[in-house]
């Protein structure tokens, strides 16, 4: 069994010390040998499938590599992209995720998800790439940011949407051409427009 144990060890150590319990299966280790690590405490379960080497750590950011593992198709947006860019004082209870309309939204029970669906080209439109600790996340561009949560203004509060807009471009330093950018795509010009104007 500890012969075993090892070589499960290594495997996840070559996964970056995360794998999913199917690439587990599909490599050919029985779930007993899983079970015993998880007793020993070297393994535990992160989540619906998912596990990790006790000693990994997942940056600063795990609740967004832990979503971003389970949601391949996903992007962070809204409130949780916000606080990732430090232009919001709301703490997100959620991690806020982005797919494409028409999309099936993977079961997450861990962390609290919520889900909203683009359409196709708002969602591929500002996609960012970034790493905690070797681990990556998509995340919307700031300006993209910005012009989704004018989108969805209803749904998170416009005095969120205002302070994140005049942070970003009073402190931040981001050209209200970028923002004005994402704005048409999102079918938000008219409304930002004149916010710009007011704090240029």
């Amino acid at each position: 069994m500890r012969y075993k144990a090892q070589k499960i060890l290594d495997f996840f150590h070559k996964q970056g010390g995360i794998s999913r319990y199917s690439s587990i299966r599909k490599a050919g280790f029985h779930p007993d040998i899983l079970k015993f690590l998880e007793k020993e405490k070297k393994v535990e379960k992160i989540a619906r499938g998912l596990y990790k080497l006790s000693d990994t750590e997942l940056g600063a950011y795990p609740d967004f590599v832990l979503t971003s593992l389970q949601a391949s198709q996903g992007v962070i947006c809204l409130i949780s992209a916000l606080y990732f860019y430090e232009v919001t004082t709301e703490i997100p209870r959620f991690v806020n995720i982005a797919i494409p309309a028409g999309s099936r939204a993977n079961k997450i029970s861990y962390p609290p998800v919520k889900y909203y669906r683009f359409s196709y080209k708002a969602w591929e439109s500002g996609i960012e790439e970034y790493e905690s600790d070797g681990y990556k996340m998509k995340i919307y561009s700031l300006p993209k940011t910005i012009a989704d949560c004018f989108k969805f203004r209803n749904k998170i509060s416009p005095n969120v949407c205002m302070e994140a807009i005049k942070t970003a471009v009073q402190e931040k330093r981001i050209k209200p051409k970028d923002i004005m950018h994402y704005a048409k795509i999102c079918r938000v010009d008219r409304v930002i427009k004149p916010i710009l104007e007011t704090l240029l």
